[in-house]
């Protein structure tokens, strides 16, 4: 069927299009705008529940399940600033995407990366903790979130004595090959923060000596580290 030409269209149509198309765009835009709450996150099934919903493909269902909750701030067109949301839902959930894909790595990296850094220092706490918590499960694969977990606490928090407790959990239990030796000096470094030069000394004696570290480079590190100790230890004692 052939279209119609707008200029032959009843003018009197034409204004009670326009007259109805105005009445539309002030009434949306006099209709306060819907406002999401932090509290609707609705609580995460069981993780029965979320098995069975998966027919058999958790991994999948993990990723979506993913994407829904990271989503969640957008609701009816309105946003829920992530440091609104109920963070004991939000831990929940994240436990649950982690207990149907163990080997993934997004929940931890948004929990230590997007949940962690909202500027409520009660719901930092409560994050830095999960990620903790759930390092223990894989910590050979799980350690890049905690040691950003030990950041958080030592540089947003200023937190010297939880960021020494994360660093210590690395460097005791991240045993892999491939965990870096930054990574597993981490309480190191928060020990010179601290002023606990003598603990730090022992440590970095404790390295070297322990014939575990093999690269030149990684050996010299440590040895320059060392004499570096041993240099302050000595202006301190100078200085008393």
């Amino acid at each position: 069927m052939a279209e119609r030409p707008i200029a032959r269209v009843p003018r009197l149509v034409l204004a009670l299009l326009a007259l109805g198309l105005a009445a539309q765009i002030g009434l949306k835009a006099s209709s306060p705008q819907p406002r999401a709450k932090a509290e609707d996150l609705p609580p995460a099934p069981s993780i029965a529940a979320l098995r069975l919903a998966g027919f058999g493909e958790p991994v999948a269902l993990a990723k979506a399940l993913m994407l829904y909750l990271q989503a969640f701030d957008y609701q009816s067109g309105s946003k829920v600033p992530y440091r609104d949301l109920d963070y004991g839902r939000l831990e929940v959930w994240l436990a649950r995407i982690l207990e149907l894909d163990p080997r993934g790595q997004y929940p931890l990296l948004a929990a230590s990366r997007l949940y962690a850094e909202v500027p409520v220092e009660e719901k930092q706490r409560r994050m830095l903790e999960f990620v903790y918590r759930q390092f223990f499960v894989d910590p050979s694969r799980r350690w890049p979130w905690l040691a950003h977990a030990a950041a958080i606490a030592k540089h947003r928090l200023g937190d010297l004595p939880l960021a020494r407790r994360y660093a210590a959990a690395i460097q005791r239990h991240a045993t892999a090959d491939d965990v870096p030796l930054w990574a597993r000096q981490m309480e190191i470094f928060i020990l010179e923060d601290m002023n606990e030069l003598q603990t730090a000394r022992i440590m970095i004696g404790g390295y070297i000596q322990s014939g575990k570290v093999k690269d030149p480079a990684e050996l010299r590190f440590l040895d320059e580290s060392l004499k570096r100790l041993e240099a302050r230890m000595v202006g301190e004692r100078g200085r008393k």
